[in-house]
């Protein structure tokens, strides 16, 4: 046999490329608004229906392209930012490969209408499978709008895979924010199915901020700036009581660039050690500037994940630059710390472009930061740098880790989870540590977690809640009204029927506000608001698709709310509430995280220990 080796026709060899950077519609809002950016706008627009599947349209003021310019933009590899290879390791500007409107035209509609100021007319294209349908003149105003139709219209595999419309767009309205957050000197607007949902205006960095995530941040931020010859560090941190649970709203970005980088977000929440509370997370928007030719943005067709040449170095650089912020705010106490002596032979540092540079380096303030022990933002050492990855381990893992640890002890084999309780009336019940209940079963002595054990009743009656058995709900005298971010405020707004059912009865209120007209009755709490954000937090953080997992989360999440606590006293007959309640479970004697509820130390387990 031969002729096994054919070279594909190159619509689908576009469309195949087409898949490592359009792999679903953020992702072209992400390559579009780079490029609005790139040209100069003053002014921005993203028009969205459908959540993308149907339009994205970016409209901008930049400077526009000539009808040549604008032919020859859609062919694979066409930039006007790199035309030798050093160019690769210079640059600056957002998109520059030349395959972002090369793999849009291959998977959707395109018409792109462009003009220069100095131009009489613009120009009109059309493109459909990478082919141009047509061109010619038009009447346009300055700058670009490009509009992009029934993605991936011709690969209907790949539509089947995108997500429920709600995730779609809450990706969009990520790609939005990290793209608004980095050139704050423009204005920016999202209009979502007729309805602006974001409106920007120029301004500072700070000014963004409060913008996109809500007037409570303007005075939770703490600024954050430090520049040396090598490096530059600015942006702004929340203050320590802003930490949440999970990993909300953090924002790296490297020269204006939004990356995702474990090890440097590591160095950030470091930055907080003895602050804030463990597992808890703060609000970062940080900028790093360095000389492009120390970072490689190329690793990953998003360019979201980059190299540094000396990673370590910035990795210090960040975590001094916010410990003197917050150390400058009174926020930080003043700690010293043992200097890790590598980083003062760091081949960056060593080698500016200039010995006249050295000099300035070693001058500045962050520098002697590293080498004066009596700063009181020291670098601590990073000889535990080499467990950061753990940081980011999942709690899950760990959970079952225990519990397969716990059952497997050789010292343990006797101690078995119990399949049904019995709690005879007669029966003594007691609380040992103001954590435990024990008591006497017809097969020996059972102890079981009271913390552990409610959240399991807890889970499953809310759990019920989507099987129709809604939540009663107990009307609030007084109403209280909760702000929310814009982002945050799209979310909340799907959800509020699921928040129903589960008892919790919100309103829209206007200016992304929600009136709390209802809480779960017999299940108030200290501060009904954290369990709402609570919810929201591990929505944004766990949750890819808002399905039966994302309402199993919410149960989960409400449940650890407001299940009793180690440490609280139980009366005799609410321990015998709970055994009985928790005797009728689904779940037999496990936790819904995989954790045993109970142990049950069987008579003859008793009767070998003490040789009878």
């Amino acid at each position: 046999m031969s002729n096994l080796i054919q070279i594909l026709p190159s619509h689908i060899a576009n469309q195949i490329a087409a898949g490592e950077v359009i792999q679903r519609p953020a992702s072209a809002v992400k390559e579009l608004l780079e490029n609005a950016v790139d040209a100069g706008a003053s002014e921005i627009k993203l028009v969205v229906l459908d959540a993308g599947k149907s339009l994205i349209q970016v409209i901008d003021n930049g400077r526009g392209m000539h009808a040549e310019d604008a032919k020859n933009c859609f062919e694979r590899h066409a930039t006007s930012k790199i035309s030798e290879i050093d160019d690769l390791f210079k640059i600056r500007t957002m998109g520059f490969r030349g395959e972002a409107l090369a793999s849009i035209a291959a998977v959707a509609q395109v018409e792109l209408k462009t003009k220069r100021q100095e131009d009489e007319h613009g120009t009109w294209i059309e493109i459909e499978n990478s082919k141009i349908l047509k061109q010619e003149p038009v009447v346009c105003a300055n700058g670009t709008s490009i509009a992009m139709k029934n993605l991936f219209f011709n690969v209907p595999a790949r539509r089947n895979f995108l997500k429920s419309n709600s995730v779609e767009i809450r990706h969009i309205t990520e790609e939005f924010i990290r793209v608004a957050l980095a050139f704050p000197d423009v204005s920016f607007s999202l209009i979502n199915e007729g309805e602006i949902s974001f409106q920007l205006d120029r301004g500072t960095l700070k000014q963004r901020i409060v913008q996109l995530m809500g007037n409570a941040h303007g005075t939770k931020l703490v600024s954050v700036e430090e520049k040396t010859e090598y490096l530059e560090v600015k942006g702004f941190v929340g203050k320590p009581d802003t930490a949440k649970k999970t990993r909300g709203d953090q924002y790296l970005f490297v020269n204006e660039r939004f990356v995702k980088n474990p090890y440097l977000t590591h160095a950030v929440v470091g930055s907080y050690e003895e602050m804030i509370a463990p597992g808890s997370f703060p609000f970062f928007a940080l900028f790093i500037e360095l000389d492009p030719a120390r970072v490689d943005v190329n690793v990953h067709p998003t360019k979201q994940e980059i190299k540094f040449e000396d990673e370590k170095l910035v990795y210090t650089f960040i975590k001094s630059a916010i410990r003197h912020a917050l150390a400058q705010f009174s926020i930080s106490p003043a700690l010293d710390f043992n200097l890790d002596p590598s980083i003062q032979h760091s081949d960056a540092l060593n080698k500016p472009l200039t010995n006249e540079a050295d000099q300035r380096v070693q001058s500045g303030g962050l520098y002697k930061s590293f080498i004066d022990r009596s700063q009181a933002h020291r670098i601590e050492s990073s000889s535990n740098l080499k467990d950061w990855k753990s940081f980011f381990t999942s709690s899950n893992n760990s959970e079952n880790s225990y519990q397969e640890t716990f059952f497997q002890d050789q010292h343990l084999h006797q101690i078995k989870r119990s399949s049904s309780l019995e709690l005879p009336p007669s029966a003594p019940v007691f609380q040992m540590n103001q954590t435990y209940i024990v008591f006497e079963q017809s097969n020996g002595i059972t102890i079981l977690h009271q913390q552990l054990a409610h959240q399991q009743v807890l889970f499953e009656k809310f759990n019920a809640a989507w099987q129709g058995k809604a939540i009663p709900v107990q009307q609030n005298l007084f109403p209280q009204a909760i702000q929310f971010s814009p982002a945050d405020a799209q979310i909340i707004q799907h959800i509020l029927p699921d928040l129903l059912q589960l008892g919790y009865q919100l309103e829209p209120f206007g200016n992304h506000a929600f009136l709390l007209q209802g809480i779960p009755a017999d299940y108030a709490t200290d501060n009904d608001q954290s369990v709402i954000e609570m919810i929201l937090e591990d929505i944004k953080e766990n949750t890819s698709s808002l399905h039966r997992g994302y309402k199993e989360k919410m149960a989960k999440t409400l449940a650890r709310k407001h299940a009793v606590k180690p440490g609280t006293v139980l009366d005799d007959s609410t321990m015998r509430d709970l055994v009985f309640r928790l005797s009728l479970s689904l779940s037999g004697a496990t936790h819904f995280d995989g954790k045993p509820l109970l142990v049950e130390v069987k008579k003859e387990y008793l009767s070998s220990v003490f040789g009878l």
